[in-house]
Order: C-alpha cells, then sequence, then structure tokens
C-alpha cells in the first residue's frame, strides 16, 4: 500500500496545520458568468435561511412512537387497518395494538416491510436522527453537503471542461484534513465533520481531476475515502438518499485508484447506505461480493487488510440479521471472529475499530435485532471504554434498549446516561433512544422522586417527549 495513503492505526494521531474545516482552495467556485455579487449575497441568505427551516421541520415529530407514525402514514395513504395488516400479512389485532402502543414496536425487517407498502423511507417510520447543536455555533449543515455533493460539474467534464487558472490541491494535504475528520466522528462529533464535508467533498472532485499519473491515482484514493465518510455520516444522521449517493462515489473513484484497499473500504460505505435504505438482501450481495474479492489480499496477514475484511463480514451479517436470517449471520459472525484472531488485538487500521471487542459488540447487535434479549442480558456488559466513542455509545444504547425490553428501568437509564456523557450528539438525535425512553417512562412513576425527574429530563433533550 502506497505510503502517502497509510491509515491511522489506534491511538495514533497526526500534525495539522490549517483548519480542515476551511476550504483548501479558499477562492470562490464563482460560474463564468460571474452574477452580480449583491445577486449572490441574496441568494446565499435565502439558501441559509431554508436551511434552518428544513433543520426545523426534520424536528417535527420527534416526539411520536413508532406506532403512531405507522398510523399517521397510514391513515395519509387512505389504507384501514386491515388492509395494511392484510399488505403485511399480519392481524389487524397485530397492527392496532403497535399503534396503540400495546405491544412493542415490529422487528427492523418487519418495520421495512411496512415502509415498502406505505411508501416511504424506512426513517420516516423509526424517526429521522436529527443532528441539532449544544449552541448557536453550528447550524444544520446538511445543505451544504447535498450541494457538494451535487455540482453539476461532476455531470460532465467535456461538457463544463477545466477551470482556467486552477491550481490543484495535493493528495497528501487533503487526506491529512480527512483523516481528522474520521476522528472527529469516531469521537462523535458530528457536528463538526459535517460542517468540514462541503470543502472536503470540493477538494475530492478537484483531485479527480489531476492528469492521469500515480499523484492521480493517490488523489482518487483519497477522494474514496471523504466520499466513504460522507456516506457513513449521512447515513447516522438520516440523509439514507444522500448516503447512497456519496457511497456511489467512493466505490466508483476507488474503482478509478486501483488500490484494492480503498475499493474495500468503499464498500463497506455501501453496505453503511443500504442498511440505512432498508435493502439487506442487497446489502448482504455486496458484503460477500467484496468479501469474495478482497479475500485474496489477505495472504501476507496485512493487518489492514484483516480489518476491512473482518468489517465487510460484520456488516454483511447484520444485513442477514436484519433479513432475519440467523445461519448466514452466524457464519459470517464466525469468519470475522477467525480474522480477528489472526489480527491479534482490538486495531483502528483504517477506522475499522476490528478486533476481538468489536466482532463481541456486533454478535450483540446482531442478537438484538434477532430479538434474543436473554443473550444480550447475560453478554452485554462489556468494557468498552478503550473504544473510540462512536464504537462505545452504538453499544451502550444497544445495551440499554435490551435492559429496558427485559424490565431493568434503573440499569437501562444508566447505559443510556453513560452513554449521554460520552457523546451528547449521537445520544440526543439517535431515534432507538427516543423509542427507548419512552418505554422507560412507561414503565417508571411520572412523579415523584429523584430518577422520574432525570428520566423526564433526559426525554426532553432527546425530543422523545413534547
Amino acid at each position: 500500500m502506497d505510503a502517502s495513503i497509510e491509515p491511522l492505526e489506534a491511538g495514533q494521531s497526526v500534525r495539522h496545520a490549517p483548519d480542515p474545516r476551511a476550504d483548501p482552495d479558499p477562492r470562490p467556485h464563482l460560474p463564468a458568468s460571474r452574477p452580480d455579487p449583491r445577486d449572490l449575497v441574496g441568494r446565499y441568505r435565502e439558501s441559509q435561511t431554508e436551511s434552518r427551516e428544513a433543520a426545523h421541520m426534520r424536528g417535527l415529530g420527534d416526539h411520536l412512537s413508532i406506532g403512531e407514525r405507522i398510523a399517521f402514514y397510514r391513515e395519509r395513504r387512505g389504507y384501514t387497518q386491515p388492509v395494511l395488516a392484510g399488505l403485511v400479512g399480519h392481524s389487524t389485532d397485530w397492527l392496532s395494538k403497535i399503534e396503540r402502543g400495546a405491544r412493542k414496536p415490529p422487528r427492523i425487517d418487519k418495520l421495512a416491510e411496512l415502509a415498502r407498502v406505505l411508501r416511504v423511507p424506512l426513517g420516516d417510520l423509526m424517526g429521522q436522527p436529527l443532528l441539532m447543536e449544544d449552541d448557536d455555533r453550528h447550524m444544520d449543515d446538511v445543505p451544504a453537503v447535498r450541494d457538494a455533493l451535487m455540482n453539476p460539474r461532476r455531470l460532465s467534464k467535456l461538457l463544463f471542461g477545466p477551470t482556467a487558472d486552477r491550481q490543484l490541491p495535493r493528495p497528501e494535504q487533503a487526506q491529512t484534513f480527512v483523516e481528522r475528520s474520521w476522528g472527529d466522528y469516531q469521537a462523535g462529533v458530528l457536528g463538526d465533520v459535517i460542517a468540514a464535508l462541503p470543502g472536503l467533498l470540493r477538494t475530492a472532485q478537484e483531485l479527480e481531476d489531476l492528469p492521469p499519473g500515480d499523484e492521480r491515482r493517490r488523489g482518487l484514493a483519497v477522494s474514496a475515502r471523504t466520499h466513504h465518510l460522507a456516506a457513513t455520516t449521512l447515513a447516522k444522521v438520516g440523509e439514507s438518499d444522500l448516503s447512497w449517493l456519496a457511497a456511489e462515489r467512493a466505490m466508483r473513484a476507488a474503482d478509478e485508484s486501483e488500490d484494492p484497499l480503498s475499493l474495500a473500504s468503499a464498500a463497506r460505505s455501501g453496505t453503511h447506505a443500504l442498511l440505512a435504505n432498508g435493502r439487506y438482501a442487497d446489502a448482504l450481495e455486496l458484503g460477500d461480493t467484496a468479501a469474495a474479492w478482497l479475500a485474496r489480499q489477505v495472504d501476507e496477514d496485512d493487518p489492514a487488510a484483516l480489518s476491512l475484511l473482518g468489517m465487510i463480514h460484520l456488516r454483511a451479517a447484520v444485513a442477514a440479521a436484519r433479513h432475519q436470517d440467523r445461519p448466514t449471520a452466524s457464519t459470517l459472525l464466525e469468519r470475522a471472529t477467525r480474522l480477528a484472531d489472526r489480527l491479534g488485538s482490538d486495531g483502528n487500521y483504517w477506522q475499522t475499530c476490528f478486533g476481538p471487542t468489536n466482532v463481541e459488540l456486533h454478535r450483540l447487535s446482531i442478537e438484538l435485532d434477532l430479538e434474543n434479549i436473554p443473550y444480550v442480558i447475560d453478554h452485554g456488559n462489556i468494557d468498552v471504554d478503550h473504544m473510540p466513542p462512536e464504537r462505545a455509545v452504538s453499544h451502550r444504547i444497544d445495551y440499554a434498549r435490551a435492559l429496558c425490553l427485559s424490565g431493568r428501568v434503573d440499569d437501562a437509564f444508566s447505559e443510556l446516561r453513560e452513554a449521554e456523557r460520552t457523546s451528547p450528539q449521537l445520544v440526543r438525535n439517535n431515534p432507538r433512544v427516543r423509542e427507548t425512553l419512552r418505554d422507560l417512562r412507561k414503565q417508571s412513576p411520572v412523579t415523584g422522586g429523584r430518577h422520574s425527574s432525570e428520566l423526564l429530563a433526559m426525554a426532553q433533550r432527546c425530543r422523545a417527549v413534547q
């Protein structure tokens, strides 16, 4: 693997000089006709207003349960309860109890089926994550990420041609900025990642315009890495369609880079995007195909290749579990276990966090998707303090969900509080946290002691209640 794209290992840091949130090319990207600057200012203010309005619009209805969301979209579609229940192969009583909250929400595969029948994104039933900062220093910059991904100049190099007198960035400098944002992602600081992404994506697109040769291939590898970061982050904040677009760009750049590890990493972003869209069979197929292709690269026990292959197996195992295919999920978990044993310890090659601990965390998440709650309770008390916050918080949320479903209210609330202390953004914007908090409040007194007051306060912070 080329030294210029060597990934960071666990605990390794990068020295930074310029601020990566700034556009590496500070010159304005204006069209050739250059409109009146006053028009540009007016359009910018309009776009900022629209962005703020969109951010608030996405937050409406966060307090609704999954059952209430199903009822809302069912009525909007004009279906009666018997009709919708029949379309997904269940009884009217089953659907009625889910909509009233008299039984727990459906498994995620059944939710995906309901979303397909109702013709809405899966995230609309689960409750979209909403990135809201703790103060006013940042706004929701997802619209700016969308603009960068949908830059019309990327549609045709022949039509638009090169920009005159343009100084293209260097891959090594761009990679430094990207690795820092990957570090922010793993630290759970998603607001900083999203703020940096528009500039990173514009730089990545310029790297693809480098003249043919080794430097362009290195630039394409950095572009793939950037678009992978975008795909994974966008999936985390509920932008599933944009996540797929970014993943497709990541894989296309990785293809052209001719770097096998870049392609394997980009394929991992594709599984994230497909899982976010509820396309579990497709995610499983992509994982299987990428794993079979990459398996030829691990003969020499390259730790980066071992880690990427292991994570592809784990993501495919999650897809199998959400498709309720336990045998396939178990087989893929065992393959990942053997690779973790070969690696020998927890690492962080290519920001995979792959190792024995991450395999066990995925096993627990898979058992939760398969509704094996007793297994998660018996094995879920794992020390995750040495893991990156993003991974640790994801596990604590899963464990809290299992504890809640088993009636252990205090233990579940304790896990959620610890997760919130680790990364407020990841917890307060997670739909599964909101559902868990609503269930915990049903099992706890509404008035009285200190515990109930703390639970209500957290539910309000996470917008689980109005």
